[in-house]
C-alpha cells in the first residue's frame, strides 16, 4: 500500500495504523511530531487486529519530537508515539522506541513489534527477545496475544519468516551456521509455538529445519 503525498492523506494514513477508537489519540500524537521528510517514499502493510484492519507504516521519515514535548501526551498516546517511531528510518531510533513498547499488553502494539522481527538489525531482534519473555510461558497473556495475531495474519507471518531467513543467510550465517541458534530463528520458533497453542493445529513453516540451514 503506497501513501499519497497530500499531508492530509498522510495524517489519515498514520491514523489508520491503529484501531478507530484511538483516532483522537493518534491525532494528538501527530500534533507533536515534526513534519515528515520523504513522505512519498512511505509504504504500509495491511494486517488485522482483533477483527479490525490497520495499515502499519514500513518506515516514517519524521524527526523525533523535541525533548519534553511528549509530556503533554497521555500514557496511551505515548505508546502510540513509540509505535510510530519504532518504524523510523534510523535503526537506533527504532530500537530505542521499540524498547518502550515491546512488553506492552495492547493488541494493537503486536504488529509493530512483529514487523521489527523481520528486520536485519540484530540488536533489535535481541531486544524483542528480551521483551517477550512471556512467549515462552504456556498460557501467558503475551503468548495468547501473539498467537491470536499470527492466526489472523498468516500471510504476514509467512513474509516475516522469509525475511528473517533472508537476513540470516545474507548477514549472520557466518556467526550462526545453524538457523535455529540465530536470535531471529529462536524468536520465530516462539511465535510458532504461540500460534500452535492458540489454534491447536500445526502451523506452516517457511524456515530451515536442518542444522546446516537446508529445508
Amino acid at each position: 500500500m503506497q501513501l499519497p503525498r497530500d499531508p492530509t492523506s498522510l495524517a489519515h494514513a498514520l491514523t489508520s495504523a491503529f484501531p478507530t477508537r484511538l483516532a483522537g489519540d493518534v491525532r494528538s500524537v501527530l500534533a507533536v511530531m515534526p513534519e515528515p521528510r520523504l513522505a512519498s517514499m512511505m509504504s504500509f502493510e495491511v494486517v488485522e487486529v482483533r477483527g479490525e484492519t490497520v495499515a502499519i507504516p514500513s518506515r516514517i521519515y519524521n524527526e523525533e519530537p523535541d525533548v519534553g514535548s511528549d509530556g503533554q501526551l497521555s500514557r496511551t498516546q505515548q505508546v502510540i508515539l513509540h509505535c510510530l517511531y519504532s518504524r523510523h528510518h534510523d535503526g537506533r531510533v527504532r530500537q530505542r522506541h521499540l524498547e518502550r513498547i515491546v512488553a506492552s499488553g495492547e493488541p494493537w502494539v503486536v504488529p509493530f513489534v512483529m514487523q521489527l522481527a523481520g528486520e536485519y538489525v540484530l540488536e533489535i531482534i535481541e531486544a524483542i527477545g528480551r521483551g517477550l519473555l512471556g512467549l515462552a510461558v504456556p498460557g501467558s497473556a503475551q503468548r495468547r496475544a501473539y498467537g491470536e495475531f499470527i492466526a489472523r495474519n498468516p500471510a504476514f507471518f509467512a513474509r516475516t519468516e522469509r525475511r528473517v531467513v533472508s537476513y540470516w543467510s545474507c548477514y549472520y550465517r557466518w556467526k550462526y551456521p545453524a538457523f535455529g541458534t540465530y536470535p531471529g530463528g529462536v524468536l520465530l520458533e516462539a511465535f510458532r509455538a504461540a500460534v500452535v497453542e492458540q489454534t491447536g493445529v500445526q502451523w506452516p513453516r517457511h524456515t530451515p529445519r536442518t542444522a546446516d540451514g537446508r529445508r
